[in-house]
């Protein structure tokens, strides 16, 4: 059974940066495409960045490009976001998935296996 399980989420002031970690287990990470999804209260989830599997392609929604890096180390099963220069409008529940098919993609649909999220909250 596939697991996800993210980490590194915390309460923040804007401007500050976190960076947060999801560990796999349960299969074979180095074959699945990652992404990193993220739910403010009241609105839908929305793709934030993506990383293909042997992380030669990236994909980030436009309002982090510039501050948010996503990364992967295949060797620990893990894939982190790194968060800088965080703002208020960040503040969300942040989760990871896993895609067996596709590419860096921002498709939620692309996407197998889910984590439970870890809660970044960054105040003004």
């Amino acid at each position: 059974q596939v697991q996800l399980v993210e980490s590194g989420g915390a309460l923040v002031q804007a401007g500050d940066s976190l960076r947060l970690s999801c560990l796999v287990s349960g299969g074979a990470f180095s074959l699945y495409n990652m992404g990193w999804f993220r739910q403010a209260p009241g609105k839908e989830r929305e793709a934030v960045a993506a990383i293909t599997r042997d992380a030669a392609h990236v994909y980030y929604v436009d309002s982090v490009k510039g501050r948010f890096t996503v990364s992967r180390v295949n060797a620990e099963s893990t894939v982190y976001l790194q968060m800088n220069n965080l703002k208020p409008e960040d503040t969300a529940v942040y989760c990871c998935a896993a895609s067996v098919v596709g590419s860096a993609s921002g498709s939620q649909g692309s996407y197998n296996y889910w984590g439970q999220g870890t809660q970044v909250t960054v105040s003004s």
